[in-house]
């Protein structure tokens, strides 16, 4: 009589989910068990109007699986939703938000090797969401950065690496960031490198030999020929790159003039400062 009643409802289950608007439709991911539904449309709720909102959950326990569905009434509030919460911590976990029709046709087959490597980070200032929020400004980002933590104290490492669906993303980044500040520290923007398989030597190499990183020719060219890349959602508030950065002091000179005025905070990705003035 227990399966026969789960069945029954996982049956019923069935229309609503095959009558969601996909494109209004949000996956929300890395869900801690203490979250339940009136929690995730309490949440949802404050980016827009919820229409409904559905987690799975395990037949036998009645545990939720780790993730959920938030349908909204338009698919605008839904391209907010996934700007504002993406990496919001919940519980401690950062959010994995994205359109749920992206997921449903794409899975992996988004990363194309436009993976790029962040160091020196600082340890207590820089996490997972202002990763994020610092570098979806150059293109999507196809799943959540990663900063490599420690595994007893969960304390930063200093680096970590972020996934483009794109190597005109990626390029753009690297060109923008690299030798920028961040929270304070220089941080060094490049190609991650790639790992091998373990018939291919395992992460470290073949044989002891040569790394290679990611960004390619070969990588290039099947990113540029891959059918899947014309599901990737565009935001309806397009975002665009923050180019003014120095490189020297010079440079930093010549932008003094577009410091922001009294009163204003300045914005986080801080260039060099001026030069000191000429003695008299």
């Amino acid at each position: 009589l227990h399966f026969a009643a789960a069945a029954t409802a996982s049956m019923a289950s069935l229309p609503t989910v095959e009558h969601r608007n996909q494109e209004a439709t949000c996956y929300v991911g890395n869900l801690d068990p203490q979250v339940d539904e009136d929690l995730l449309v309490e949440l949802f709720t404050q980016v827009g109007r919820v229409a409904s909102c559905h987690m799975p959950k395990d037949k036998l326990t009645g545990a939720h699986n780790g993730y959920g569905f938030i349908e909204f009434l338009d698919i605008t509030d839904a391209d907010y939703a996934m700007q504002i919460l993406s990496m919001v911590k919940l519980y401690g976990r950062p959010l994995r938000v994205s359109k749920s029709s992206l997921d449903k046709k794409t899975g992996k087959d988004l990363d194309v090797g436009a993976n790029l490597f962040i160091g020196n980070l600082d340890p207590v200032d820089v996490d997972e969401k202002l990763l994020y929020d610092t570098f979806s400004a150059f293109g999507t980002i196809i799943k959540p950065p990663h900063i490599v933590r420690d595994e007893q104290t969960a304390q930063s490492k200093g680096f970590g690496f972020v996934s483009f669906d794109s190597f005109e993303a990626s390029d753009a980044a690297i060109e923008c960031m690299n030798n920028q500040f961040l929270c304070n520290r220089q941080i060094i923007v490049n190609y991650a490198f790639k790992k091998k398989t373990d018939s291919e030597g395992g992460e470290t190499g073949n044989a002891g030999g040569p790394l290679e990183r990611h960004g390619s020719r070969a990588e290039r060219m099947l990113a540029a020929s891959n059918p899947l890349r014309k599901y990737v959602q565009k935001s309806a508030v397009q975002r665009t790159p923050n180019t003014m950065f120095a490189t020297s002091a010079s440079a930093a000179a010549g932008m003094a003039a577009q410091r922001p005025p009294p009163g204003v905070a300045p914005p986080l990705l801080m260039s060099l400062p001026p030069p000191p003035p000429p003695p008299p």
